[in-house]
């Protein structure tokens, strides 16, 4: 019976190490390009992101006015720059059985946000500046 559990532990730990295996810009593009994706962190809807040609990206926290940027990649890391914020905002990103897993520059195990909704639909963003 132990050997048929550690055959069993043996055979998933390569599942375990891919899904923990941080995608490369190209991976990325080629998962996110043409799709617009929600993550939450726990059960409450964290922001939605919109993933256009070029590397372009529009963002916007859940209630919140969206943003244009761009990504890049920095080592294992994927990097947004937003016109609002000073510094790139750099997250790792995995490939998990329920979608992408990403997890923030310097943020803890646990601290992920994970993919909870995709569609081709572009990022509906209401604001201040509709209609002028």
């Amino acid at each position: 019976m132990r050997h048929l559990l550690l055959a069993a532990l043996l055979s998933a730990a390569p599942l375990v190490a891919a899904a923990q295996t941080p995608m490369d810009a190209d991976a990325f593009e080629t998962y996110v390009t043409g799709k617009t994706l929600t993550y939450s962190r726990g059960r409450e809807v964290f922001g939605t992101e919109q993933y256009l040609p070029g590397r372009r990206v529009r963002w916007a926290f859940t209630g919140e006015a969206c943003t244009d940027g761009e990504w890049y990649q920095d080592g294992d890391y994927i990097c947004f720059l937003y016109p609002e914020e000073p510094d790139p905002q750099c997250w790792v990103f995995t490939l998990g059985d329920q979608g992408l897993i990403a997890r923030f520059r310097g943020d803890p195990p646990g601290a992920e946000l994970t993919e909870v909704e995709q569609s081709p639909e572009p990022l509906a963003c209401p604001g201040p500046d509709v209609g002028v």
